[in-house]
């Protein structure tokens, strides 16, 4: 029938530019995702430093918000990658 492969034919059509869409925002992503992780840690790190400067603790607060950054930034880094989202886990 023609109706059905018009039908078919929109379908493969749509999902043409989704795949390029998907193709074109891997290299963004690869590139992202560095700057997030350690973007996480020297933040965490940061606050740490300074609070330890203010509370004359030094280095631990440092080390225990960069720990925390760290963790933050895996975190993040896991959140952002395809397909490690909550529809893939299927509940």
């Amino acid at each position: 029938m023609p109706s059905d492969n018009k039908q078919g034919e929109s379908s493969s059509q749509a999902s043409g530019p989704k795949k390029s869409a998907d193709f074109a925002s891997q290299p963004a992503l690869a590139l992202e995702l560095p700057f997030t992780f350690v973007g996480a840690i020297v933040v965490g790190g940061a606050f740490g430093f300074f609070l330890d400067r203010w509370l004359h603790t030094s280095p631990w607060l440092m080390l225990v918000f960069g720990g925390l950054g760290f963790y933050a930034g895996i975190r993040e880094v896991i959140r952002r990658l395809p397909g490690n989202g909550k529809d893939s886990q299927g509940g």
